[in-house]
């Protein structure tokens, strides 16, 4: 286990590294001056100059590098160059309105994928199938932000049924004290059920919106995971013990198919924590990708690496978590990277 353990955090130091050195780079190549874009047009070549020593920009590329990662590891992540407020204090101020939006389009995607997937194999039901299946197609081939257009101009502005792009909640409510950051939780710690309502109606259609890829990916691999196991003879040998058929697939046929699932799923965990950028930004929502969207305008490197830094570690981290969890599971796993370590 600990070989196991030792080989997964290697591989994922690694690839936080590795991400960390492509953004840079990217960002650093990519066309504008920030020194300018910040000063404005009718900046002198002087406090452009100054501007470029005061932020480092003047050094070579290994030397911003250094002084980046070597900043970053102590908590210090840089200040915002249009604002000047430190960025740790920037997307830690924002980061629950993005997690709290990427759980719940998690876990109504997961819930209603395992459902459905069973309900669609565990006895043959054409229609309800083929409903299904065209639904899952269309989440897969449609575009998150596109899909996000589509809903606010047909359930906002044409119907009414949600509100409209304006944040998290409405803001003629009465404010009430936020102490972990997460209206939800914070609404109902408050008492406050009118705000928990309201933080209810803004957060339906972005997680919708946001989750219905995830489901459409999770709902058609598990379901051919589980039209596989199906076939294998214990189902029938636990089922000639007289279990329902139901019964059988939830209890015997999803623990053994839900395996490569279980690492999909945190695959796309990991990514709907730091890839909502342009759903929350179609939605108004407050969190870290309407301040990523402003950031790359305005050529601000400090939030943008950060951010590509921290959900690198995030999406390594929750697949960290996953592999061992899946070696838990899965004794199999824990072999194999053992003998293949004594190798």
């Amino acid at each position: 286990m600990i070989a196991f353990v030792a080989r997964r955090l290697s591989l994922a130091l690694i690839s936080i590294v590795g991400a960390s050195v492509i953004a840079f780079v990217i960002l650093r190549v990519a066309p504008g001056d920030p020194a300018r874009l910040v000063l404005g047009q009718f900046a002198t070549p002087a406090q452009i100059a100054q501007f470029r020593r005061a932020n480092g920009l003047d050094l070579n590329l290994a030397a911003q590098y250094w002084r980046f990662v070597s900043r970053f590891v102590t908590g210090d992540w840089g200040f915002s160059y249009g604002s000047g407020v430190p960025v740790r204090h920037l997307l830690i101020s924002r980061l629950p309105a993005t997690v709290e939006l990427a759980l719940t389009a998690f876990a109504w995607a997961a819930a209603a994928a395992v459902l459905l997937a069973l309900a669609c194999t565990y006895r043959t039901r054409p229609r309800l199938e083929r409903s299904v299946n065209a639904v899952a197609f269309a989440g897969l081939a449609a575009p998150p932000f596109w899909l996000a257009l589509l809903a606010l101009l047909a359930l906002s502005l044409k119907i009414g049924i949600f509100p409209g792009p304006d944040g998290q909640i409405n803001a003629r409510l009465a404010a009430f004290p936020h102490p972990t950051g997460f209206l939800l939780l914070d609404s109902l710690l408050a008492g406050r059920l009118d705000a928990f309502a309201s933080v209810v109606s803004h957060l339906v259609l972005p997680a919708f919106v946001l989750g219905l890829g995830v489901w459409a990916y999770l709902y058609r691999l598990l379901r051919a995971n589980l039209l596989e196991v199906a076939n294998e003879p214990f189902l029938m040998v636990v089922e000639s013990k007289g279990i329902g058929r139901w019964t059988t697939f939830w209890r015997h046929a999803l623990p053994n198919a839900g395996l490569p699932t279980l690492t999909a799923a945190g695959l796309v965990l990991a990514w709907l924590l730091g890839g909502s950028v342009l759903v929350e930004a179609v939605f108004d929502w407050p969190g870290v990708g309407g301040l990523v969207v402003d950031a790359v305008g305005q050529k601000d490197y400090s939030i943008v690496q950060a951010f590509i830094v921290v959900s690198a570690a995030t999406y390594v981290a929750v697949n960290f978590l996953v592999d061992l969890l899946y070696g838990v599971v899965d004794p199999r796993i824990r072999t194999a990277v053992n003998h293949g370590a004594q190798q």
